[in-house]
């Protein structure tokens, strides 16, 4: 970053309207900021900008409308104050999550512990389509991870202890899915309907309803815009180090086989998906030495 030019070339720098200015995103894996770091940007939008910030939909924050000519200093000020240069071109955007375990009573994981380790390993990397990353404590999903070209989700299965229930009917209540119903005195559950979100689990007075397993489900090519697309299920998980290992291996897979110009949401047939969500289960189970859930 010895030049403007390198600078403006940057991902995290963008062209505005008139092009005799630039907004800058900045890079804030899962939206967390401290206070002085939020007075630390505020301090740098009010002497090189015209004093407001946006907020983006990547849980990220955008100084508008600076000089182009300042970006060198811009630059190492952000640095400075921990929220570096962020990420929007071809390459691996910030990464967004949910409050998770930290704060939110529906969440299933941790969420921004999970964020920072992603975006340790990988942001900014170059690649030949824009990689969105969002993370989800449950299906609640308001991060939207099937919408982005990788998605986390934390999920939780129930299990039910026979002969303790005692048919209360307080899991069916709170049941969204309306995937439990009480007959004969016992809580029945429908495994078609139930999305795994754990809700029954928390809401049963008596503690009678447990964890069969607690997971991670991972998916890719999904996309937002004007033509939404879901993405595809690569596999569940249970370990957070394999989580990391499984999104590290797609985006290699992605670098080495996906073409520019194209959204990976149009590609992943053309990239042999299936055969992929085959080799990623293999090796993740084998180097683990720990089952994957397909």
């Amino acid at each position: 970053m010895s030049n403007g030019y390198g600078i403006h070339m940057r991902g995290g720098v963008i062209t505005e309207r008139n092009p005799d200015f630039c907004t800058v995103r900045v890079r804030i894996p899962a939206g967390n900021l401290t206070i002085e770091q939020m007075r630390g940007l505020a301090t740098i939008a009010k002497t090189h900008g015209p004093g407001f910030v946006h907020i983006t939909t990547r849980q990220t924050i955008e100084l508008p409308h600076l000089n182009p000519s300042d970006l060198p200093r811009i630059a190492r000020k952000l640095a400075k104050n921990g929220t570096p240069l962020g990420s929007e071109r071809d390459e691996v955007v910030n990464v967004i999550a949910c409050p998770g375990t930290e704060r939110c009573k529906y969440a299933n994981i941790d969420t921004i512990g999970l964020a920072k380790k992603i975006d340790e390993r990988l942001f900014g990397r170059e690649m030949p389509v824009k990689m969105r990353i969002a993370i989800s404590g449950c299906p609640n999903a308001c991060t939207s991870p099937m919408l982005n070209e990788i998605g986390i989700m934390g999920r939780i299965q129930p299990l039910r202890i026979p002969g303790q229930c005692t048919g209360c009917g307080t899991c069916a209540k709170y049941c969204r899915e309306n995937a439990i119903v009480v007959k004969n005195g016992v809580s029945v559950l429908d495994p078609v309907k139930c999305i795994q979100c754990g809700i029954c689990i928390q809401s049963c007075p008596f503690g009678l309803l447990q964890s069969k397993f607690r997971h991670y489900l991972i998916m890719v090519g999904g996309r937002r815009g004007r033509h939404p697309r879901i993405g595809r299920t690569v596999m569940m998980v249970e370990d957070e180090e394999q989580v990391v290992a499984v999104v590290e291996r797609i985006i290699q897979w992605v670098y080495r086989r996906a073409w520019s110009g194209r959204l990976l949401s149009e590609q992943l047939d053309d990239l042999h998906f299936d055969e992929f969500r085959k080799e990623i289960a293999a090796e993740i189970s084998g180097s683990t030495g720990m089952q994957t859930l397909g």
